[in-house]
């Protein structure tokens, strides 16, 4: 029964996820989707590039309270 009441507390502490953005880890481009409609849930997720043309399983996240624009001046 101790095990039980420790997993309990371990779940209250853990921090619920937002939804969050996805970016190429190639060129930071938000154009980026699932390979095909069986990733995820049959297959391991693999992910395409619409603008440079990357393909892999690694993207990054930027949650939704964390996004910060910075204007570089060059456009």
């Amino acid at each position: 029964m101790k095990i039980l009441q420790s997993m309990r507390e371990i779940l209250k502490t853990l921090k619920h996820r937002g939804p969050s953005k996805i970016y190429c880890p190639r060129c930071g481009s938000s154009r980026i989707h699932l390979s095909s409609s069986l990733d995820y849930w049959l297959t391991p997720k693999k992910y395409v590039c619409e603008d440079c043309g990357y393909l892999g399983p690694i993207v990054m996240e930027l949650e939704e309270g964390n996004e910060k624009v910075e204007d570089s001046g060059n456009a």
